[in-house]
């Protein structure tokens, strides 16, 4: 085979992989994200209820800015 067939050939196949790994990633963080979302202050003030807790708006805002810290 000639290098110019190979080059192209490589081109091809790393050009289809890029594409294919983007679309597997995304549709991979979309199930991520269904399945663990991200915690809003609703959900913080759920819990705290669940926990016998009466939230205060804030306490509610400590926390969320506590969480963003951490990240």
């Amino acid at each position: 085979m000639s290098t110019g067939i190979v080059i192209l050939i490589a081109v091809i196949a790393l050009v289809v992989g890029a594409i294919g790994g983007f679309f597997l990633a995304r549709k991979y963080m979309q199930d991520y994200l269904k399945k663990n979302p991200p915690v809003n202050e609703d959900m913080l003030r759920m819990m705290m209820m669940n926990m016998g807790q009466k939230p205060s708006e804030k306490k509610i805002r400590q926390m969320m800015q506590q969480m963003k810290n951490q990240k």
